[in-house]
């Protein structure tokens, strides 16, 4: 069986994603597998912002991985401007299908509070 890695919930992005969805900065209707940043737009993202940034976008920190580099992200949510709303949703499948039961949650309520905001 291979390892599966663990993760933990990255608080700073369960903020910075709350507060994105209070300032209605989301996208209700897209299809994530489409609009999910590519290795291009991360890197090209990371040339101008900082790693604290970039994770901002992840709800989760890979465990034992190292600082700033990509490894340690995981769960994204957003372009880098917006949350989508498939995004949480594809977090909440995800982390469900692997029992990563923590990140789950975090996305659960994310979502939650994403449907209640935008009514």
């Amino acid at each position: 069986m291979v390892p599966v890695a663990s993760y933990a919930v990255n608080g700073a992005a369960v903020e910075h994603v709350r507060a994105l969805i209070d300032a209605r900065q989301y996208v209700l209707d897209s299809e994530w597998g489409e609009v999910q940043p590519d290795a291009e737009a991360q890197n090209a993202y990371l040339e101008r912002h900082p790693w604290e940034e970039y994770g901002a976008w992840h709800l989760g920190l890979t465990e034992g991985a190292a600082d700033d580099t990509k490894a340690r992200y995981a769960f994204a949510v957003g372009d880098f401007r917006r949350v989508h709303r498939s995004a949480l949703i594809a977090c909440v499948f995800r982390a469900s299908q692997w029992r990563h039961k923590d990140v789950e949650l975090a996305a659960h309520d994310l979502l939650q509070h994403l449907d209640a905001t935008s009514g």
